[in-house]
């Protein structure tokens, strides 16, 4: 039992000034609960991957005899002065890492999650803040274009999209299927230890790992914008409805753009799936999704995680991006931007969201590699003097491809939206070449249709 192991920490005097409430919570594991300085002396003595915040309740949680037991044990091992009855001013309550649905119920929402734990004491990228509070980007690759840049490049370069009118042109080159899990509904969760991914267009991804079903940045309007009769509008329609869905156990948004962030999407899922559906958002989104009706909601900073109810062996990291947000003329980066790694026993996936090419794609890499596999953007990518900071393109996707040690990857973030001005049809050509040039085998960075799935890892693929 690693709480016996406290005797090390305890030899610190760090640890032997705070006050450590140990308590076992219903999973028959042990909980910590102590100020930051004894946390980072127990990470050092290799403690960390197990120690968080204990909510206020936490007592309450926790049988008579059980807490009794754990007082003699952190009597002797602490000694006097680690006093059962901490006080609760010590640090912030964070949310355990199991908890039942009728706790999730009373309470859902929260800003705060699990610290990097076990990678408390490498160097990764922090989010930053601005003198004015504002959110930035602290790559070197970050350039935001002047307006007058922005401007100019509108104005005078040429839209080489050439989105054809027709729909039977589109249908050719650009196909949108039906999903199996509308005619074939039994066979969605049904993976073992394999994934199976499925793109509904856009950033919008299905994924199905670890007995969970997660979808990425959903967007099932006809509009990336705050109205429906003016904005950019989708040329490809979407494969299914928020109805045809299977159940979902949990959203992850990428950024608060109109393109990933659609308000009548979120407004249909959270009318069908309620509170039983988890969103996970970046820092300072938890307000705008609690307005709009959310209530299961866990907002996270960059290297911070959380779970689902009920599935706590999966981890959903909040991982940095290289973007922006903005929704309104004055609310210009107050949130935080991110990707996400969802990590799980069998397999693990990484979603880039929206992001231009930075360093941290390797850290991301580094911790949580290799993939099994990664939802990468690779379309909205030209002018490139305006988009380079903000949008990767075929190349710099493969190279996140590398960084993040993926098996495989699929490209998303194009054939739905005009949003930029590279031929609709380029994308995956270019990423085609790129992969070329790279030396790397073109299966394993992918293209699906609208709607397609892929089944990975798994011993019989359905769908070929």
């Amino acid at each position: 039992r690693w709480l016996l192991c406290l005797g090390e920490a305890a030899q610190s005097r760090t640890v032997q000034r705070s006050r450590v409430t140990a308590a076992a919570d219903c999973a028959g594991r042990f909980e910590c609960r102590c100020t930051d300085n004894a946390r980072f002396a127990l990470v050092n003595c290799g403690l960390y991957s197990t120690v968080h915040l204990l909510p206020e309740d936490w007592r309450s949680t926790v049988p008579r005899a059980s807490m009794e037991e754990k007082r003699e044990e952190e009597q002797c091992l602490v000694g006097p002065g680690a006093s059962a009855g901490a006080s609760g001013s010590e640090g912030p309550a964070v949310k355990p890492r199991c908890s039942s649905s009728q706790d999730s119920r009373k309470s859902s929402s929260s800003r705060k999650s699990f610290r990097l734990d076990y990678r408390l004491q490498e160097d990764v990228t922090k989010s930053q803040r601005d003198r004015h509070g504002r959110f930035m980007n602290p790559w070197p690759t970050w350039k935001f274009p002047s307006y007058p840049t922005i401007l100019k490049r509108l104005l005078f370069e040429k839209n080489n999209s050439n989105v054809p009118g027709s729909k039977e042109v589109l249908d050719r080159e650009l196909p949108v299927v039906e999903p199996y899990f509308i005619s074939s509904p039994q066979l969605v969760g049904q993976t073992g230890s394999g994934l199976r991914v499925t793109w509904l267009g856009h950033a919008s991804v299905l994924v199905e790992m670890d007995k969970l079903t997660v979808l990425t940045d959903p967007i099932f309007s006809q509009r990336a914008s705050p109205v429906q009769f003016l904005g950019p509008k989708r040329f490809r329609g979407p494969p299914c409805t928020v109805a045809d869905l299977p159940k979902i156990d949990a959203v992850v948004i990428s950024h608060t753009h109109y393109d990933h962030l659609d308000a009548g999407s979120v407004a249909a899922l959270n009318e069908r799936f309620g509170s039983e559906l988890r969103w996970f958002v970046p820092l300072g989104l938890l307000d705008w999704m609690q307005k709009s009706g959310c209530e299961n909601v866990i907002e996270l900073d960059w290297w911070e995680e959380n779970c689902v109810p009920g599935h706590d062996e999966v981890t959903f990291v909040c991982t940095p991006a290289q973007h922006w947000c903005k929704r309104t003329p004055t609310d210009d980066n107050r949130v935080l931007w991110g990707s996400w790694a969802v990590l799980g026993p069998c397999s693990r996936f990484f979603f880039a969201g929206d992001t231009g090419y930075c360093s941290v794609f390797e850290e991301i890499g580094k911790r949580f590699g290799p993939f099994d596999l990664a939802a990468i953007p690779i379309g909205a990518y030209l002018p490139r003097d305006v988009m380079r900071s903000q949008h990767v393109d075929p190349e710099e996707a493969v190279r996140i491809h590398i960084d993040v040690q993926a098996k495989q990857s699929l490209g998303i973030h194009w054939g739905t939206f005009a949003l930029a001005y590279e031929y609709y049809l380029d994308p995956p050509i270019k990423l085609r070449e790129a992969m070329e040039r790279y030396g790397l085998n073109q299966e394993n960075f992918f293209i699906l249709k609208q709607g397609e799935s892929k089944d990975l890892n798994i011993e019989e693929d359905v769908f070929e």
